[in-house]
């Protein structure tokens, strides 16, 4: 964990490799409790078998907002414990989002007590929302907490900062070392470097890795909160080969692996089977689609095989989908 005055110093080192976004796996017949077996395999599988390099845990894939303040305690509780168990170095980071400051707050000095690296601060997304808001936030939260903060600018929130507002809060609050672009738009990425360029930034579009961002210093070496176990098997790793190529700066090997191991085919498979990148069209399907993704991979997802209500189950077209986008890139076979 770094606090918040060293954050900048640790963050180039610390934020690398793959780090995996996880749902959190439910039980009982309403999905009302946490099947904590299943969410300590799943770290396990991310950590041990596939190798990645850390977690984020309680963020929108986690479905964040459908759980209690106690459960999202309770969650992070697992997940450090399971991590410092099967790879004590991994990075563990949280995502305390919530639409009240307080609990914001809370979870963040919860985060940092339990042993958190950095937490990721989406900015409001009700009611208040805009550069101004996100400001506040900052101003509140940054002088009760003491740890390393990241800015997670998703359209998940209905709108998003620009560049040069993302540049303005980094250099107002320090303890901002790292942004999440979730955009799928690389170019805000590299304006936001050539704003700032001490900020360590993950540009979700892969294609912008492909492209050189990662050798120009643009992007960082690491995939601050992505999905990479939902693309591979221990023992049919195409996705870990990807980055393996793309931090060892082999581009060209990087752009034909990209095509010739079928990862473009399953990407844009389970894309389109979701239903939306969260760009093009709302997400309305965030734990379900990915629940349906990791049981179709033999993960464990809990008795209860969706996201909490008010989110809907995922549609048997999208499952279905979702099956077909997998037997296509051979990861799985027919039922």
């Amino acid at each position: 964990m770094s606090n918040a005055a060293e954050a900048r110093a640790w963050a180039p080192g610390a934020l690398r490799g793959i780090i995996d976004s996880l749902y959190t796996p439910f039980s009982g017949p309403g999905g009302e409790h946490i099947d904590e077996s299943a969410f300590r395999t799943l770290i396990g599988h991310c950590l041990g078998s596939l190798g990645h390099d850390g977690v984020w845990v309680g963020g929108l894939v986690g479905e964040a907002w459908a759980m209690s303040v106690t459960e999202r305690k309770q969650i992070l509780e697992i997940a450090v414990d399971e991590v410092r168990s099967v790879k004590p170095g991994a990075l563990v980071e949280a995502c305390p989002v919530s639409t009240n400051v307080l609990e914001t707050v809370e979870l963040t000095q919860h985060a940092a007590q339990t042993g958190a690296d950095i937490c990721f601060l989406i900015p409001p997304f009700f009611e208040a929302s805009g550069y101004e808001a996100t400001r506040e936030l900052f101003r509140y939260v940054v002088p009760r907490t003491d740890i390393a903060l990241g800015l997670f600018n998703t359209p998940a929130a209905k709108w998003i900062l620009t560049p040069a507002e993302c540049a303005h809060l980094a250099e107002e609050f320090p303890a901002i070392c790292a942004v999440k672009n979730g955009m799928f738009r690389p170019s805000a990425s590299a304006a936001l470097h050539r704003l700032a360029p001490e900020l360590v930034i993950w540009e979700c579009d892969m294609l912008a890795y492909r492209a050189g961002f990662l050798r120009r210093g643009i992007s960082a070496p690491g995939i601050l909160g992505g999905s990479a176990y939902l693309y591979e098997l221990p023992n049919n790793k195409i996705y870990s080969a990807q980055w393996d190529l793309l931090v060892s700066d082999k581009l060209s090997e990087a752009i034909d692996h990209w095509y010739d191991s079928g990862l473009d085919d399953l990407v844009t498979g389970l894309h389109a089977a979701f239903g939306a990148s969260n760009v093009e069209a709302p997400y309305i399907h965030w734990g379900s689609a990915f629940k349906t993704a990791a049981a179709e991979l033999g993960l464990p997802i809990g008795d209860y095989p969706r996201s909490r209500p008010p989110q809907p189950p995922l549609p048997d077209e999208m499952v279905q989908a979702v099956k077909l986008a997998y037997r296509r890139a051979g990861l799985t076979t027919e039922d």
